[in-house]
């Protein structure tokens, strides 16, 4: 207990791009993708369209290379030296691949990339390969000694024919080619020759009976044929010869001339699609390496130029036989070659297509029910058919899948415009889609605006009222007009760091658009009511703060009795004998109080003496009062409450009732 002398008294007191490669009439595109490959050399190419295979020979290493569309190497087929003509079947089950060093045919399964047969072929070196009239047909032989054979698979054994050409003909093995266009009919020529031999024959007999043969076709003078492709149609073939400088066309009916697709410096491979597109390839240092056309055609529709695929200075060059389609068309796919024999496998994306490019320009904002207007440009190097349209998705708070708008047209000059009236607020996306067509690639651009959301209310009452300590008191919030949420959360914030702040009340308001909680106050608090807005109403809070007493009492101990007098309750201590005020306050730490005494005299009650005194951890204290005080002369004592002088602010100014006492002899 603490002792203190009394004077005359003592007191206390936190919203279409899209950007798309453009390629058209001569210009160049860049590769999609460019991935290195396991080869010391190229023989052939194939694709097998059902497992989406890439098969491509390796004569020098023995081997065929398998790889996925992207390039990824997802096996290899070794044990074949010599390799390189190849031919799949028409059901994409079977690879058969011509292995000239062992003299045989073997059937790889595509399914697994594993061998599955090996055809002997005798003492031939089958080179090149072609299926027509029902037979695989082989070009094999070396020096002088060139020939067709044919690989009969109908029967319950396999029959091999050799020497099926007329004598002389080939002096090497010859390059086949067939299509389905003319499933009977069988093209073969004279690699590295100059200048160019060409023989069609039909093997509808099982037979070969030549039907056409030209030396120097179409007296173009040029040599050194290194790869041929029939027109899906049956009706032509095209060329790649080191000479002349461009892919030559001849019919298969007389070998006459039929036009011609112009490339530039030594044309070194060609393919067709099923839809009759050509790919045109030229081992071409400086210029580009891939030519893409359209049936009949003198310019190229898309050309592609190789970069370095090894980061060196000088760019790679088509490998020999190095191009093939998808089945699709969908794909082509290029093998490239650099100056230190690194061999890479070029994937192109839709190479028949010239590439659109899209935007979309909305306004940076907007209001919610109020229409806006979205424009934008569609751009190609090829025109676009008469009324073209893009498709319009909006993208917001109510669709966040996305909702169809429709579509808008394009007019002649790209451009297009549309009005949307947005129902939510927030960021609102809009994106504009071109799906493509036959001569050109699909295109996407899209922009977002910040929509305002409509405005609520939120009210919270109480908000500046002072409660007793203890009281259990009821809030009311009220919510305004909105659109879908009616969900108000009441959260209270207890004054000081030790309380935080927490959820009280989470629910839908009634019909009046009230929610109610009540809360036992112990201290200030600070309460919000919270919408958290829906996707046409802003968020939106209110807040009030109450106010709590502490509750506090003040005792006297040490009296020899109590009377009434003066209207209220005495306590009489001899003169000798020290009063002890005792104090109970709800705790908190570092809390002071204020005690205050007073003396009556001229008539009134005059303060004396305040004095703060630390509170005790369990909200306890006692102060004796000692000194010599005057007889007979009325006093009076309390405890205080004073918000932040009694060392924190959590709690409303609170005092305490008095005391009165009085000094005897």
């Amino acid at each position: 207990m603490r002792r203190r002398t009394l004077p005359a008294a003592t007191a206390l007191a936190v919203l279409f791009g899209s950007v798309a490669l453009v390629a058209g009439g001569a210009g160049s595109a860049a590769a999609d993708s460019s991935t290195l490959l396991p080869l010391k050399a190229t023989g052939d190419m194939v694709v097998d369209g059902v497992h989406h295979r890439v098969f491509i020979s390796d004569p020098t290493s023995g081997q065929v290379v398998v790889t996925d569309y992207a390039g990824t190497v997802v096996a290899t087929v070794g044990s074949l030296p010599g390799v390189r003509g190849l031919e799949l079947s028409a059901d994409s089950a079977t690879l058969y691949a011509a292995v000239g060093d062992a003299d045989a045919i073997v059937a790889i399964d595509t399914a697994t990339a594993t061998e599955a047969h090996r055809y002997s072929t005798g003492t031939a070196d089958p080179q090149y390969l072609a299926e027509a009239g029902g037979k695989l047909w082989f070009g094999y032989g070396g020096a002088a000694k060139g020939n067709i054979g044919s690989l009969d698979l109908t029967g319950t054994d396999p029959v091999v024919t050799l020497a099926q050409a007329p004598v002389n003909t080939w002096y090497s093995a010859p390059i086949l080619n067939a299509s389905a266009g003319a499933p009977n009919t069988l093209v073969a020529g004279a690699p590295g020759q100059s200048p160019v031999v060409l023989a069609v024959y039909d093997v509808s007999s099982g037979t070969p009976t030549q039907t056409a043969y030209a030396f120097d076709p179409g007296d173009t003078g040029g040599g050194n044929l290194t790869d041929m492709a029939v027109t899906p149609d049956g009706q032509d073939v095209v060329t790649a010869s080191g000479a002349p400088y461009y892919q030559a066309v001849y019919k298969l009916t007389d070998l006459s001339k039929d036009g011609k697709y112009e490339t530039n410096t030594y044309p070194n491979a060609v393919d067709i699609a099923p839809n009759g597109v050509v790919a045109a390839g030229t081992n071409s240092w400086y210029e580009p390496d891939v030519h893409v056309f359209k049936p009949g055609t003198s310019l190229p529709l898309k050309e592609y130029e190789f970069g370095s695929s090894t980061g060196s200075s000088a760019s790679d060059t088509l490998a020999a036989r190095g191009l093939a389609w998808a089945p699709d068309g969908s794909e082509l796919f290029a093998v490239s070659i650099d100056s230190a024999d690194n061999y890479s496998l070029r994937v192109y994306d839709d190479p028949t297509k010239t590439a659109a490019t899209l935007t979309a320009d909305a306004p940076a904002t907007g209001t919610r029910g109020k229409a806006l207007t979205v424009t934008g440009k569609l751009t190609s190097e090829a025109a676009f058919p008469a009324g073209t349209t893009v498709a319009v998705t909006r993208t917001d708070d109510e669709s966040p899948a996305g909702k169809a708008l429709g579509t808008a047209t394009v007019a002649d000059d790209g451009s297009y415009s549309f009005a949307d009236t947005p129902p939510a607020g927030g960021t609102v996306k809009y994106t504009v889609t071109y799906a493509g067509d036959a001569d050109h690639t699909g295109a996407t651009a899209s922009d977002s605006v910040a929509v305002a959301k409509t405005a609520t209310t939120v009210t919270l009452n109480n908000a500046g009222k002072v409660y007793g300590y203890g009281t259990d008191v009821t809030f009311t919030a009220h919510l305004g007009t909105t659109y879908k949420n009616r969900t108000v959360e009441i959260w209270a914030d207890p004054y000081g760091s030790d309380k935080p702040n927490a959820l009280v009340k989470k629910g839908t308001v009634n019909s009046s658009g009230n929610l109610t909680a009540t809360l036992h106050l112990t201290r200030d608090t600070k309460l919000t009511a919270k919408f958290t807005g829906d996707t046409r109403y802003a968020a939106k809070s209110a807040t009030a703060t109450v106010y709590t007493k502490v509750k506090v009492s003040t005792s006297l101990s040490g009296a020899y009795k109590t009377a009434r007098a003066w209207n209220a309750t005495y306590s009489y201590f001899h003169k000798t004998k020290d009063p002890v005020v005792n104090t109970t306050m709800t705790a908190y730490k570092g809390r002071k109080y204020q005690m205050q005494i007073q003396e009556f005299y001229s008539g009134a009650w005059h303060t004396t003496y305040t004095q703060y005194w630390s509170l005790g951890s369990t909200g306890k204290d006692s102060v004796v009062l000692d000194d010599t005080p005057p007889t007979g002369v009325r006093f009076r004592v309390r405890s205080n409450y004073i918000d932040t002088k009694s060392g924190d602010n959590v709690n409303a100014t609170t005092y305490g009732g008095w005391k009165y006492f009085i000094f005897t002899k």
